[in-house]
């Protein structure tokens, strides 16, 4: 496309239009197999620029692909022309009617988001996806999206009400319930929308249609379906049908995945609350069949949810770090698990329906354990389930579940036997496969393993989908349950409904988008399913060298690559969890862990430089990264952008020069060890506004910011003093006197050595610098001898299995991550990190065992709320804290419900990171502070934490070891 005319585009939008390679590079996938670039990204503002793209699209003979939250497992929201995000400005919810239930809202508002603001109106959404808490209302409408509530709630298209569309000539139209004299009125408009109607009574007036589509389209009691255009739910209504329903065309519109109008606003309509009492059976069996021959039995019960999930699924999640503790109701190893939820208006209602399922359950004897979940209990074994698709792109290699045939719906008294003939299929073709599965629906996510960069796993990609698409249309089931077409099963199509239904399609295609400028090459005249692949075929691998290891992902390439794009990274601040705050402030796609790791994989795979990592692009996609590390656990696939940024900027910088600014941050130990022989003069000039200012601007610091006090202090024979005091010894501790305890926040060092000392513990002191302020800016030579130096000098710390403990999380906790990755003695490294604990950790683990107890501490009543940093949420986690606060018995403990604070040590000083520094602040952390009265001590153990609370709410805040210290009384 040329891009003059895409320039000129551009100043007629009043939003943006992005035309540079890193915009279109993140928008050439989504969270499918598939890769096309597109020759533009726009963000529409208004539904004028709507208007404007369609009206440039229809004279430039150029497509326009609707795109939300991206996490399409088709490739729906792939293609070469303009892909249209309207995930940043269409976000608004508009009206809720009450009383009809009824609300409607724009195609970005997230699905959770929504279900928020409706749940003080006792309402919700149904419809309930494994990516709720990031797609979007829009997204789900194209897709006709439906998830674990759908035997109950049922699926999106039941809950569209009404659309507000911009048709293919750019004019407007309403689509909504029509009684006759409405739908003739309709026909007899001359507009495009009247020609839509009066097409659309043509072709489902035709009685040859009418069988065509009774004969050939799914089994109706198969509820998931999204196979081409659903006319056959255009069927079921008082003009062509015998039921009393209206015409409405948002049935067909609904699964259509915008190809046949822009949809701009959507009515939906609204539950009540589910019933208030749940429980849920967790049932395990040894086999596969013996899984799927108790979902007939139990569906006969009022089921709320029944999931499957087998072995493989279980199996990832035993290695993320964020699934663990969601494992606690998997009992030995089976072949499969079903979860079986029940809800009602009262406990003894809950207990008489547990009591037949579980009746059920043990009648038919294939259960070998029932575990019965209630509470907080359920939501965790739901998030493991909801885990299942993104850790699936966790396998280390090329080989991947891949996504083709995981669509498959049939009625439920087929499931059995499909599953037995589809199993055999895959036996055929020598393949283990991923069964996930809405067992309840009849769907089975079911996936081959395949490494689509060699030709014979592309081969077999085709094949297998084929013979599956056979097999699924034998048992007149739908090949697209609820991920829809897209590309990779919309060739399928006509297969799946026949040729006369798909020439149908085609026909209704034509009217609403003569030009074929929507979402072109889904559903109708289909792209290639095996072709337009994420990578190329049977290409020689880029071998691309590292300072750090990433051997556990086969290297840093395909560290990239674990992303599949499942998006759970563009979840907002409003979701659980921190990742990724800087997205949560800017909403830019570029700034998400999805499309870092898709920017890595892009250009380390294309580029023809000596250094693959020496592109402008990347320093662009990893500028606004904090390295809070909140994707290395909270991404289903692990991908820690946090050290691929370190590695990045080490090898962009050994081409590009070590800018000075990043000198002095890294080198920041030093200077302070230098200010520290004055720390008077220095202080004095850091507080004053001509020296600090001019020091500041010098050196590319926010003139907003504070700059830290240095100071010098002398632990050793403070350790003396309390010593000498506390001759009683439990045990010995080696406490970690960091770079930033050492100079900066002397009272932690001290409030430390006074609690461990008087707590009774035989404390001895580790200076070193852990090496973090090097690691954020990419020195990762200096930090490589600086784990050499401090693994030496632990060596016989280890060799006496002496607990290591540290105060600043950033710094310690470097020894059970970055570590790994550059120290070659693994088993060493390994002992490091298995002896080392935020000293919280390690007072945590003495109050459970005994030693410590509140005896100790004040009866003195205080409110206490707890922001932690980020590498402690990641790496261990904020229980623990609680836990320690919790020592004084009359201490209210809480924990903020914060992300990131938005510092992220040097990055909220830069002058240009400031703002969205201080936005991320604002996003949960600086208004839970404010809002605090003043007598509440508000707890961060970060040092960065505790500078971005002052600088930010003008409150001070102290680390947890502080206000333990203030609370003895021994």
């Amino acid at each position: 496309m040329d891009k003059t005319l895409l320039k000129s585009l551009s100043q007629e939008l009043q939003g943006e239009l992005l035309i540079d390679d890193l915009s279109r590079a993140l928008y050439a996938t989504d969270a499918s197999v598939y890769r096309k670039q597109p020759a533009a990204v726009a963000y529409p503002m208004t539904t004028k620029d709507i208007q404007i793209l369609i009206s440039f699209a229809n004279k430039h003979d150029i497509g326009l692909i609707p795109r939300t939250a991206g996490t399409s497992l088709a490739g729906q929201c792939v293609g070469e022309g303009i892909v249209v995000d309207v995930s940043k400005h269409f976000t608004q919810i508009l009206t809720l009617d009450e009383e009809k239930k009824q609300i409607k809202v724009q195609p970005g508002v997230v699905r959770d988001e929504l279900n928020l603001f409706l749940k003080p109106f006792g309402l919700f959404f149904g419809p309930n996806t494994s990516t709720s808490n990031r797609c979007m209302i829009g997204g789900m409408v194209g897709n006709n999206s439906s998830g674990t509530t759908s035997i109950q709630y049922g699926v999106t298209r039941d809950k569209v009400v009404a659309l507000n569309c911009i048709l293919s000539d750019g004019s407007e139209a309403f689509f909504a319930d029509l009684n006759k004299d409405e739908f003739e009125r309709k026909k007899d408009q001359n507009s495009l929308e009247g020609m839509i109607y009066s097409t659309i009574d043509n072709e489902l007036s035709d009685t040859n249609n009418q069988e065509n589509i009774a004969s050939e389209f799914p089994k109706p009691s198969i509820h998931r379906r999204n196979t081409g255009y659903a006319v056959d739910e255009l069927l079921k209504n008082n003009i062509y049908g015998a039921n009393e329903e209206d015409f409405n065309l948002c049935k067909l519109l609904s699964g259509s995945e915008g190809t046949l109008a822009f949809t701009t606003e959507i009515t939906l309509q609204l539950d009540n609350l589910p019933p208030p009492f749940s429980a849920m059976v967790a049932t395990h069996y040894k086999t596969l069949e013996d899984c799927l021959s108790d979902v007939a039995p139990v569906m006969q019960h009022n089921l709320h949810t029944c999931e499957m999930m087998d072995k493989v699924i279980l199996d990832c999640t035993k290695n993320n770090r964020a699934q663990l503790a969601n494992r606690f109701f998997v009992d030995g190893d089976p072949a499969g698990i079903l979860m079986l939820e029940v809800k009602a208006d009262t406990e003894k209602n809950l207990e008489s329906q547990l009591k037949e399922l579980l009746k059920t359950i043990k009648k038919s004897g294939l259960s070998y354990a029932s575990p019965v979940l209630k509470g907080a209990d359920i939501n965790k074994a739901l998030e493991l389930r909801k885990a299942g698709l993104g850790l699936l792109g966790n396998m280390v290699g090329d080989r991947k579940a891949v996504a083709c045939i995981e669509d498959t719906a049939v009625a439920l008294e087929d499931l059995k036997d499909f599953i037995g003939e589809f199993t055999k299929i895959m036996k055929d073709y020598g393949q283990d496969a991923v069964y996930y599965a809405h067992a309840g629906a009849g769907e089975l996510h079911l996936r081959p393993i395949l490494n689509l960069k060699k030709s014979e796993d592309v081969v077999l990609f085709r094949s297998i989908t084929t013979d599956v698409a056979k097999l699924t249309k034998k048992y007149k089931g739908s090949f697209s349950g609820e991920h829809g077409d897209g590309i990779v099963r919309a060739e399928f199509i006509p297969l799946m409904i026949g040729e006369a239904n798909y020439e149908l399609l085609k026909r209704i295609k034509y009217v609403f988008d003569p030009n074929n400028i929507f979402n072109p090459g889904k559903i109708v005249d289909a792209f290639p399913m095996d072709e337009s692949l994420r990578y190329e075929i049977d290409r020689d691998e880029p071998q691309v060298k590292t300072l750090m290891d990433f051997s556990d992902s086969e290297g840093i390439l395909k560290a990239a690559e674990k992303c599949n794009g499942s998006g759970d990274c563009r979840k907002s601040h409003n979701m659980a969890g921190g990742m990724c705050p800087s997205y949560h402030a800017t909403k830019n796609e570029k700034d998400t862990t999805r499309g870092r790791a898709n920017a890595l994989r892009e250009f380390l795979t294309n580029s023809e430089k000596p250094n693959k990592f020496d592109q402008k692009e990347l320093k662009e996609v990893f500028d606004l990264c904090l390295s809070c590390k909140a994707c290395a656990s909270e991404c289903p696939s692990n991908v820690d952008v946090a050290t691929l940024k370190a590695e990045f900027l080490y090898q962009y910088q050994e081409t590009n020069g070590y800018p000075l600014r990043s000198k002095l941050f890294a080198h920041n130990t030093r200077f302070n060890a230098l200010g520290s022989k004055l720390p008077g003069l220095i202080n004095s000039i850091y507080k004053s506004k001509t020296m600090g200012g001019l020091l500041k601007k010098t050196s590319g610091v926010a003139a907003e910011r504070s700059l830290p006090n240095v100071y010098n202090f002398n632990f050793e024979d403070y350790l003396k003093k309390y010593r000498a005091e506390n001759v009683q010894s439990l045990k010995k501790v080696v406490l970690y006197i960091d770079e930033f305890t050492q100079y900066l926040d002397v009272e932690v060092g001290k409030d430390a050595i006074e609690l461990l000392c008087k707590l009774g513990y035989d404390v001895q002191l580790f200076y070193a610098e852990s090496g973090r302020t090097y690691l954020s800016k990419g020195f990762l030579k200096q930090v490589k001898k600086l784990v050499e130096k401090n693994m030496a000098r632990l060596e016989n710390v280890l060799l006496q299995n002496i607990p290591i403990v540290g105060l600043e999380p950033s710094a310690v906790l470097s020894f059970r991550d970055e570590y790994k990755r550059l120290h070659q003695h693994k088993g060493q490294v390994e002992k490091l990190a298995s002896s080392s604990f935020l000293i919280e950790e390690f007072l945590a683990s003495e109050i459970n065992e005994g030693t410590i107890t509140s005896d100790s501490f004040t009866k003195e009543e205080k409110v206490v709320k707890i922001h932690s940093h980020c590498h402690q949420k990641a790496l261990s986690n904020q229980k623990v804290t609680f836990d320690v606060l919790n020592l004084p018995k009359n201490y209210k403990v809480s924990i903020i419900a914060s992300g990131c604070c938005g510092m992220a040590g040097s990055f909220g000083y830069e002058k240009e990171h400031y703002e969205t520094s201080m936005r991320v602040g604002e996003l949960k952390l600086f208004p839970a502070v404010r809002k605090s009265p003043a007598e509440t001590i508000i707890s961060a153990n970060g040092t960065s934490c505790r500078h971005q609370i002052k600088d930010g709410t003008k409150r001070d805040s102290q680390h947890p070891v502080s206000i333990l210290c203030q609370a003895l009384v021994v």
